[in-house]
């Protein structure tokens, strides 16, 4: 039996100012640092053990992670970081507060980007600075590997490479991975995992800090999939995450 446990990050301040953050490199909240604590605690009663992890280059993911293997004594397992892991780019409405989005583009259309698969928000202006080519992080990436505005459908094209070629791999060799992610990456594996169409992973979302395990076959076919309790408020924030969102919400977590 294979295992793989994917986890999102904490809260961070923009999540809890309801603002895209994308690849906005945002922090932690205080709430954030305490929910990984957590979870960290979650994953260690329960006795797990890891022999790798994984996670995006952006800062709410790796301290995450951090966290995680601090309260964990992870400190001598591997830890790989790569920007296929990042969050959806959301072009130009990263930062912008979602009420002020659908004042300016109506619900219907924030709703389309928001949630429907193949829908990208408005792209990122050729003199923007937040264009990821101004940014460092990315300065090995190919001009065409740099996105402007992603859907849903463009981030599974660009994680599948990455659980195709690293953690499948890996998984199948027997390592027990933990990937600390984004709503939208763990979205592209979860798809990929279970192999679900577009309009099975169509809504999809996922709490903050609780840790979604997957036991796997040796064809890397899920056959458990389970949230890892982290307490009251962590069954809170798994039972919100499955209230469908509708259009006419302002509040589109």
């Amino acid at each position: 039996m294979h295992s793989i446990v994917l986890m999102r990050h904490g809260e961070t301040e923009w999540s809890r100012q309801n603002r895209f953050a994308g690849w906005s490199d945002v922090g932690l909240s205080r709430q954030g640092v305490q929910e990984a604590k957590r979870a960290g605690d979650a994953l260690a009663a329960s006795g797990w053990d890891f022999d790798r992890c994984h996670t995006s280059v952006l800062r709410r993911a790796i301290h995450t992670l951090d966290i995680v293997a601090q309260r964990m004594d992870l400190a001598a397992v591997p830890v790989s970081k790569s920007w296929r892991l990042n969050e959806r780019h959301y072009g130009s409405l990263q930062g912008r507060h979602r009420a002020a989005a659908i004042d300016e583009f109506g619900p219907n259309l924030v709703y389309s980007w928001r949630r429907e698969f193949h829908a990208r928000p408005p792209a990122l202006p050729d003199d923007d600075p937040r264009l990821p080519e101004h940014d460092p992080t990315y300065a090995d990436l190919l001009p065409e590997q740099l996105p402007r505005s992603e859907s849903h459908s463009d981030t599974v094209v660009r994680v599948e490479p990455y659980w195709r070629e690293v953690l499948a791999p890996q998984i199948r060799s027997g390592e027990r991975a933990l990937v600390v992610s984004h709503t939208s990456s763990i979205r592209g594996l979860v798809k990929l995992i279970e192999g679900l169409s577009d309009e099975e992973i169509h809504g999809f979302k996922i709490a903050t800090a609780v840790p979604l395990v997957y036991e796997l076959d040796q064809e890397l076919r899920p056959v458990d999939k389970r949230y890892l309790p982290t307490g009251l408020a962590g069954r809170a924030r798994v039972f919100v995450s499955r209230i469908k969102p509708r259009r006419s919400s302002r509040w589109l977590g």
